[in-house]
């Protein structure tokens, strides 16, 4: 057998007429002084390219040998013989028989390799380029090059170019330094490279948004950015960019297909087209789309396509490159809707036994299972709302088919759960209202509780965080009768009573509420109302002078928070508040800083309407208090001014009426005596209505004015009356005569 090489083999291919030079890798290539050298990316990613132009400036002065490597070249014979050659080639006197016909180990023991691992001798360094090592996988030729590469000698370098995951020997080389890498995101183009290389293809610079669109769904890939710069070059229609881009990107999957993907085996293309579907492809998804070898397949493919590409938070988990993802969606499609449909429901299934709700959901309604697809969000949402994680059940929401959300009642109160919690209870009540006129059934939504219980206690919550506590006191009342105990629905009831009765001063009967709020967050395992109804009881321990259970209670709320991941959420604002508080009475200033402050980062975080302006309002009592006792009386007139701004947004006051007057009192004139005259006649019609069970959204009705005009009455009745709930502005206007 001869074992001749064509001279083609010996020198670097042609350069393609738009060459766009990479100073930047060239100029790692000059500083590397490793012996391996490793160019390691898929096909098209410009990897001979690239050594072709660096290897011009050594070939000048005799100091690099070339090889390029194909099918041919899979044996040891042929391989040792074409390295040979290329070695004399470069350097005519080196000590090796580039005429041997027959390669044995013997020979290769005892003749070839020593005299390779001799050296250039006095010559000078020699470099030698072997590009398309993806080619040598038999056994012996790879042992041997493993063998070579293990032994260099000192001023021999060699470059590999491969389209492969490189193996033996270079994860030990590398572990010993000995070697230098270039992947694929190193040969990728930046989006400045990106624009030089259309710049030339296209005669002139592209618009910002066709580089960044051609850049984005390539991933500077040299080949992909090449094909789509020629398409657009040789449209006729250069206004049709849409057009264009879409001939581009049928340019692309076309060379891929023929240098990627029917190069595979059958079984190798049957597992990449079924988890096509994927977003992120790993063992798991992968055997149940594609079989009990997909996991083999998958780390097979990842080593020698590239073009799966890892997931860098994920370990062995990879995704498709973007050029193609979009081939295989093509061939995928063109086998008919009901197959991708059939992948995607399975997919549906597999996560969802994971309990991955996102992925799940996404799959069935690609599945065109919006059944399952609602099913699964039932029965994870209320986890994901507990751990404060609302913008995925947000998420998943928008993932199901326009209106399907509004046609479904558990639906509707899923999503004003996820605004509550989210600090947003207008848009909460919205929902409500849709699910009131979508309910059809004692449907049950979350932890047992029918719509109707559920919205009833949702619409509690939003009363809270909107400052309406005399509404939030009798809808919580009915809440809290219409739930079950220990579940999350009688945590949220009660804690929402509670929190009312905490802000009309009667803390007793607020610590007894919220006590019980307490034990049904812990046995419903809901972390956010849970950490809710502690700071609550933290407040309400601080305001009746019980410092050290405000303490304790405040550090229970504040650990179960850092646990739940929830220290940054508005409901930890409360325990934050709690435990400032006590470390302002205790002296302890500057520790008291520090509590507060991350209490204040924690109210930011929220919507205005967010953390209850009663919370708002305490939380700049505190600050006041805190600068107050720093001596620094500008911080602390400011900080007052902004708690009597959030204080006006309450529909009463309650409690922060007297904190407000105690903080200031130096400066307070006392109120007169109020009599009729006080009190407008629109005034007088709210005062008369309040002595009735109308809540204030009903006075509202019945008055034919807006709920908003009826909340600044009552806060100017509380006010004119010097009173801080309903029974006791009822109570003082009958005093004063005024009823």
């Amino acid at each position: 057998m001869t074992n001749s090489v064509p001279t083609f083999k010996l020198h670097p291919p042609a350069q393609p007429p738009h060459l766009l030079t990479r100073p930047r890798l060239l100029r790692r290539l000059d500083a590397a002084t490793e012996p391996v050298v490793v160019v390691s990316a898929p096909a098209g990613a410009g990897k001979t390219v690239l050594l072709t132009e660096w290897s011009r400036g050594l070939a000048a002065h005799g100091e690099c040998a070339w090889l390029t490597l194909d099918a041919y070249d899979n044996v040891p014979g042929r391989l040792w013989a074409g390295i040979v050659r290329a070695l004399h080639e470069a350097r005519p006197t080196l000590p090796a028989r580039p005429d041997s016909d027959e390669w044995t180990l013997d020979a290769w023991l005892e003749e070839i390799l020593p005299s390779l691992v001799a050296g250039p001798g006095e010559a000078g360094p020699l470099t030698l380029i072997l590009d398309g090592l993806e080619s040598i996988t038999d056994a012996d030729a790879v042992r041997g090059l493993g063998d070579f590469l293990t032994r260099l000698p000192q001023g021999f370098r060699i470059v590999l170019s491969t389209r492969h995951l490189p193996g033996r020997p270079l994860p030990a080389l590398r572990a010993r330094g000995l070697t230098v890498e270039l992947d694929q995101h190193d040969l990728a183009f930046t989006l400045e490279e990106a624009e030089a290389v259309l710049t030339d293809l296209l005669g002139s610079a592209p618009s910002p948004d066709t580089a960044t669109a051609l850049h984005e769904a390539t991933e500077g890939w040299a080949a992909g950015l090449s094909i789509m710069g020629r398409t657009l070059a040789r449209s006729a229609n250069k206004a049709d960019v849409e057009g264009n881009l879409a001939r581009g990107r049928h340019a692309v999957t076309e060379y891929l297909a023929t240098e990627v993907l029917y190069r595979l085996t059958t079984e190798q293309r049957r597992f990449l087209l079924r988890t096509s579907v994927l977003d992120e492809l790993s063992a798991g998804p992968c055997q149940a789309l594609a079989g009990d070898r997909a996991g083999v397949l998958l780390h097979e493919l990842a080593r020698t396509v590239q073009l799966l590409v890892p997931v860098a938070a994920v370990p062995s988990a990879y995704r498709h490159h973007r050029a193609l993802s979009t081939l295989l969606s093509d061939v995928l499609t063109s086998k008919g809707p009901d197959t991708v449909g059939s992948l995607h429901r399975s997919a549906g299934q597999w996560y969802s036994r994971q309990g991955e709700t996102t992925a799940a959901v996404r799959h069935w309604v690609l599945g065109g299972d919006e059944s399952a697809a609602v099913a699964s969000i039932l029965g994870a949402w209320e986890k994901a709302i507990s751990a404060g994680r609302r913008a995925e059940v947000s998420h998943w929401l928008d993932l199901l088919p326009p209106r399907t959300v509004a046609a479904d009642a558990r639906l509707c109160v899923v999503a004003a759960m996820a605004a509550l919690s989210g600090g947003a209870p207008e848009k909460a009540r919205r929902w409500l209202e849709v699910a009131r006129l979508r309910q059809t059934g004692p449907e049950t939504v979350g932890d047992g509780s029918t719509v109707s219980d559920a919205a009833a206690v949702a619409q509690a919550v939003a009363c809270c965080l909107e400052g309406e506590i005399l509404t939030a006191e009798h809808l919580g009342e009915s809440a809290v009768a219409g739930t079950m105990p220990l579940t999350s629905w009688r945590a949220l009831a009660s804690t929402a009573r509670g929190a009312a009765m905490l802000w009309t001063s009667r803390y007793e009967e607020a610590e007894a509420l919220l006590g019980e709020a307490t034990r049904d967050a812990h046995a419903a395992g809901h972390s956010l109302a849970l950490v809710r109804a502690l700071g609550f009881r933290a407040m309400s321990a601080l305001l009746a002078g019980r410092h050290e259970p405000a303490r304790v209670l405040s550090d229970e709320a504040l650990e179960a928070a850092a646990t739940a991941g929830l220290s940054r959420h508005f409901v930890a604002v409360s325990a934050y508040i709690g435990r400032a508080g006590v470390l302002v009475e205790e002296g302890q200033v500057e520790e008291a800083e520090r509590v507060l402050a991350d209490g204040e980062a924690a109210l930011a975080g929220a919507p205005r309407a967010g953390g209850e302006p009663h919370v708002r309002a305490l939380c700049h009592f505190t600050r006041a208090r805190l600068e107050s006792a720093r001596h620094n009386a500008d911080a602390a007139r400011v900080a007052r001014e902004a708690a009597e701004r959030a204080a006006d947004r309450c529909e009463s006051p309650g409690v922060l009426t007297d904190l407000l007057g105690r903080l200031g009192k130096e400066s307070m004139v006392a109120p007169a005596v109020p009599g009729p005259q006080d009190l407008s006649l629109g005034e007088r019609r709210v005062l008369r209505a309040l002595c009735g069970p109308l809540t204030l959204r009903e006075i509202a009705s019945e008055l034919y004015v807006s709920h908003n005009t009826v909340k600044t009455q009552v806060r100017a009745i509380f006010r004119k009356l010097g009173a801080h709930d309903r029974s006791g502005a009822v109570a003082r206007a009958r005093e004063c005569g005024v009823l």
